[in-house]
Parts: structure tokens; sequence; C-alpha cells
């Protein structure tokens, strides 16, 4: 497995519109499964409009998945600027130009910008992006889900609720 810690972040916009995409798990805690990204990007605007959110992690050599449902919200200045200057300076250079899913003239124009914020970076090592944003997911649901060789998935769901965390099985 290359990346153990990458998932599918599902988010839906204001209208119902749902993204996906796959993104880094940086840390789970008591509080959560936290990732970070820009707050102006497609993802941060999907979390700014509904927080509803989904990772989804998958490991086709286990026959492994597990999804996360529940609540993601920005940690707070602190927490986003520290994440920001614990990345590899190529993260954070990316993290800078800030351009994240819009139209793209050329490969070269992203070249540049990058060259530029990679020598930014490599001057003022505590220059952050001013949009960096450290979200965590506060978990409702969690479900395993094991693909055996042969015969029927087996999954096992945990759900959040007054009483705490109850378990139960799912059919295939």
């Amino acid at each position: 497995m290359l990346a153990a810690h990458a998932a599918t972040l599902s988010t839906a916009d204001a209208a119902g519109h749902v993204h996906a995409r796959t993104l880094l798990v940086k840390d789970v805690t008591v509080d959560g499964w936290w990732f970070a990204s820009q707050s102006t990007s497609p993802k941060g605007r999907d979390l700014a409009a509904n927080p509803h959110a989904a990772l989804t992690f998958f490991w086709p050599e286990l026959g492994r998945q597990v999804k996360v449902t529940g609540s993601a919200a920005p940690a707070g200045p602190e927490a986003s600027r520290a994440d920001f200057l614990a990345r590899p300076d190529a993260s954070r250079a990316a993290g800078l130009v800030n351009h994240q899913s819009e139209p793209l003239a050329s490969r070269q124009e992203y070249d540049r910008a990058f060259a530029e914020a990679l020598r930014a970076v490599s001057a003022d090592r505590d220059l952050t992006a001013p949009d960096w944003t450290a979200y965590v997911v506060t978990p409702t649901e969690v479900e395993f889900w094991q693909a055996p060789d042969d015969g029927p998935h087996t999954r096992l769901l945990y759900r959040a609720d007054a009483a705490g965390w109850s378990r139960g099985l799912l059919w295939p």
C-alpha cells in the first residue's frame, strides 16, 4: 500500500451537488479525523455551506474499506498554522499557490508560480498560506467493510448516539 492514509473526501455544496476527491488524512485523535486544505478551495467552500462529510479509505489489497461519516469543522488558526508549517517545503509551496481547481492556461504557468512560492517558503520558514485550514471530521458513524476471498462481505457499523457508541452488523 502506497498511502494507507489516503481517503476520498465526499462533500456536498449548498445546492446538494456532491463532490469527491482524494486527500491525505493527517491524524486521528479523540476529536476525529484530520485533514487540511485551503478554505477557498471547492472542498472548503462545500464545507462552509454544508459541514456534512464522509471519508472513505479503500485498501484493495486487503479487501477492506472504512467509511467515516460526520461533520467537518475548521480547527482554528493555531492548528491550521501548525499543520501548514509541519509540511515539507514542496507541499507548503503548493499551498501558497492557492488556485486549486481553477482553470490553468499551461503547465508552465503553474511551474512559474510554484517556483516563486518555493523560493518564498525557503526564504521565510514561518510563511503560511492565509487561507490554509485544518479540518476535523467528528464522526457520527464508522463502517468497516471486509471482503473475503470467497463468500459474502462483512459490514460492521459503529453509530454515535446519546448513550455513546453502538455497534451492529449490516447486511452485505
